[in-house]
């Protein structure tokens, strides 16, 4: 198995997400998430779009989602709508929201795939909770189940490890967990069967707790024998 990374940007601009998108080419990824929430109000999705024949997830976190969007929801929403009709082929719709029905409804009917993600930023999820939020993530029909928490303790990685080896061949599941003792979830996900995991560029640029970045990962597969 090849496993299959995300490179995360969180660009200011479009002249910078143009930029980060090239050097995210070069490394080979298999996807490339542009974080919305960070991005100036005057961007041109369609020209990132077409940048690029790498497929493009766009996504919008909100400050308490420890991302940088302060508006309301509809407007939310409204950003990731506009980038499956710039040509975005997966959009990140938070579970949490209480428009996302809405939204993932919206997003089919205009071609893109959705991916429908939760997260705990406060501690790792048990089995019989991932359990149950992949049941309501599964109710969505939406194409990706993301489910991630966050690793307290390096034994939090053994649940979240066997969850993906019992879930992953009936869903496209992502599902890790975040904080720096989570990095083992992080790189051996895909191994045991998670559609793709995510990486940064540089330790400097991370955009999220316990990111890894994608040469990091490329090294430690190779070395698994799994690159």
């Amino acid at each position: 198995m090849t496993p299959r990374i995300c490179v995360s940007i969180l660009p200011k601009n479009n002249l910078e997400a143009l930029t980060l998108i090239e050097q995210a080419e070069k490394t080979q990824a298999e996807l490339i998430e542009v974080r919305m929430d960070y991005f100036e109000s005057s961007r041109n999705l369609i020209e990132l779009a077409k940048s690029t024949q790498i497929p493009l997830i766009a996504t919008n976190k909100l400050v308490k989602e420890h991302g940088f969007f302060a508006g309301d929801e509809s407007e939310r929403q409204q950003t990731l709508l506009n980038a499956a009709k710039a040509g975005f082929q997966y959009v990140d719709v938070d579970l949490s929201s209480p428009l996302h029905q809405e939204t993932i409804d919206k997003l089919k009917k205009l071609g893109a795939k959705t991916i429908v993600s939760y997260h705990q930023f406060d501690g790792p999820l048990t089995s019989c909770e991932m359990e149950a939020v992949l049941e309501k993530e599964k109710s969505c029909c939406t194409n990706v189940c993301k489910i991630i928490g966050t690793a307290k303790k390096m034994d939090d990685n053994l649940a979240t490890l066997n969850f993906i080896a019992s879930n992953s061949k009936v869903v496209n599941l992502v599902c890790f967990c975040m904080g720096d003792h989570g990095k083992v979830s992080r790189l051996m996900s895909p191994l045991f069967g998670a559609f793709f995991t995510f990486a940064s560029l540089e330790s400097s640029s991370q955009t999220a707790d316990g990111q890894m970045t994608v040469e990091e990962m490329r090294v430690a597969y190779k070395l698994l024998g799994a690159k």
